[in-house]
């Protein structure tokens, strides 16, 4: 990714590793602090979708509004990624939360599937296991490049898995394409959060403020997607549906 915002860039800014280092520091505890603002508003929303009716009638209305909906949020990740160097980091950080918000209907339907005290411990899990990859991904030396590729191509074969079994509707097959997507997601955190705080260190010692910012709302965005997904597939794992 190459960015051309060098007008905010502050010459001489970062000048030696420990000023590097605390502003890097700085920038990755703001990534998670959207990330976290962003599943607030998903909760949220699919709070607002099981508490008024008529937003539940909207929502649920016709298979054309609900996969509306979701081709929507596919457009949304799409183009933020895609385009992230012509956007402004302010339009790109209101299409995130726009994107969480939508997320946030759509997710609503897991209230009419399963228990609420299902919910609850699903996502306790998920998010102390989330805790514990990203801290790993922030400290450890180790490359996880490797790890991360191996994780990417294995998500591709686990689409590939969840698409054929919509069709041979076999219960083996979604026993272990829910627990592989829960490695696979594990896995992932640890590197996207290995990735973005690299990206950062780069931008940061770039002196690029929008660069960072950039950076920021991806890092975000990415780690936003694989705590959603762990979430559900740990809570495919412990569901017991209604």
């Amino acid at each position: 990714m190459q960015y051309n915002e060098n007008q905010n860039s502050h010459p001489g800014l970062w000048n030696d590793d420990e000023h590097l280092k605390s502003a890097v520091a700085s920038c990755v505890t703001r990534v998670f602090a959207w990330m976290f603002a962003a599943l607030c508003v998903t909760a949220i929303a699919a709070l607002a979708v099981v508490r008024f009716e008529s937003l539940q009638a909207f929502v649920f209305s016709s298979d054309v509004v609900f996969f509306g909906l979701i081709i929507a949020q596919l457009a949304l990740v799409m183009g933020v990624s895609a385009g992230i160097g012509r956007l402004s980091s302010s339009t790109a950080i209101a299409l995130f939360f726009f994107y969480a918000a939508l997320n946030g209907l759509t997710l609503s339907s897991i209230f009419m599937v399963y228990e609420i005290g299902t919910i609850y411990n699903a996502f306790a899990v998920c998010a102390l296991t989330f805790a514990v990859m990203a801290i790993y991904g922030a400290t450890t030396r180790k490359d996880l490049s490797s790890i991360g590729s191996l994780c990417i191509m294995a998500l591709f074969g686990l689409i590939a898995a969840s698409v054929l079994n919509i069709f041979l509707r076999s219960d083996a097959l979604d026993f272990i394409v829910s627990y592989a997507g829960i490695l696979i997601f594990v896995g992932l955190t640890a590197y996207d959060t290995q990735r973005t705080k690299r990206m950062l260190s780069e931008a940061v010692a770039a002196n690029c403020e929008e660069a960072v910012r950039k950076v920021s709302v991806l890092g975000a965005l990415s780690l936003y997607l694989n705590f959603i997904n762990l979430f559900l597939r740990i809570l495919r794992v412990m569901g017991r549906r209604r």
